[in-house]
């Protein structure tokens, strides 16, 4: 009896742990400093971590088919810069750069994924050598410079509120629901499931492997492209040294909020808790005025603890 308990404790945690952690975060930087659970500091937070909530939800689609994207940040940086070299005033309508950021990042996603599949080159060394291209690519593009003068249409993406609420966090929120419509409720969310579980058996079940592993760069790269055009938009310039290390957050986010590095087991719910929780910590130490050398110490260190548990679950 005492066993069982114990079994069904341990299931518990492991499914709920996460979202356990998030709340005792919370209350703890709710003790430490009264400034963190107030109205104003919640949308600060939420409007800070919408952009790399909406890279993370793009690779969780990736790393859940077994892959991994290591050129986000320079996708980010090169969608940006395109999506913002049409956006000046008087020249083309708000939906001219806007798409063009996102199809951008859709054609990388699509070298990538059939370059990984194929030419069946290790996802890691693809993703390396697009972060290179993708970064160069920006820099070609903008001439090495920041290209400014937007139109206050497009800076309204990044820089305004409807009802009250920042245009990032409902762009973030209408990502996470068709997201996770598509992973939950779709054959090709099923897919992928398959796909990052077990190639193999997905293959001989005759699912098209390659289409889902494309499927999957290419909603990563997208959802990369929108971030930059936001990021673009909020800073109102497209930057192309932007997104440095963007993808690390991101690949944080998605491994604390349980996605297996294996692949094959994840959720949009998991990673928008590890979004949470990587910008609560943010948020909670800068009010508390620790320093951000400090930052990337705890930071590293709950990545490496939540890889631990990963393994420790998969064993």
């Amino acid at each position: 009896m005492n066993l069982a308990k114990i079994k069904s404790s341990s299931g518990y945690l492991s499914k709920y742990g996460i979202f356990i952690a998030f709340i005792v975060i919370c209350i703890m930087l709710s003790i430490a400093t009264p400034y963190f659970f107030t109205a104003q500091n919640i949308i600060i937070v939420l409007r800070q971590v919408s952009i790399n909530g909406i890279l993370a939800i793009g690779v969780t689609f990736v790393i859940i088919a077994g892959g991994i994207d290591l050129s986000l940040g320079s996708v980010l940086a090169a969608t940006g810069v395109v999506a913002a070299s049409f956006a000046h005033p008087g020249t083309y309508a708000l939906v001219v750069p806007v798409m063009l950021g996102i199809l951008t990042g859709v054609i990388i996603g699509a070298i990538n994924g059939l370059t990984i599949t194929l030419g069946k080159v290790a996802p890691f060394i693809v993703t390396l050598g697009m972060m290179t291209i993708a970064r160069g690519l920006a820099l070609v593009w903008s001439d090495g410079r920041p290209v400014t003068n937007l139109s206050p249409a497009f800076n309204y993406i990044g820089g305004g509120d409807l009802l009250h609420i920042p245009v990032p966090i409902l762009l973030f929120v209408l990502v996470i629901i068709v997201s996770a419509v598509i992973l939950n409720y779709t054959r090709i969310g099923r897919y992928i499931y398959a796909v990052g579980g077990n190639e193999n058996a997905a293959r001989a079940s005759g699912i098209r492997v390659s289409g889902v592993k494309l499927f999957a760069y290419i909603m990563c790269s997208g959802l990369a492209g929108l971030a930059g055009i936001v990021l673009a938009s909020r800073i109102t310039t497209g930057q192309p040294n932007a997104g440095i290390a963007y993808e690390l957050d991101a690949i944080a986010a998605v491994v604390i909020g349980g996605t297996s590095l294996l692949g094959g087991r994840g959720s949009i719910a998991g990673t928008v808790i590890g979004v949470l929780i990587i910008g609560v910590i943010n948020n909670g130490l800068d009010l508390l005025n620790v320093t951000s050398y400090y930052q990337q110490i705890i930071k590293g260190i709950i990545i490496i603890g939540a890889v631990l548990l990963d393994r420790k679950n998969t064993q």
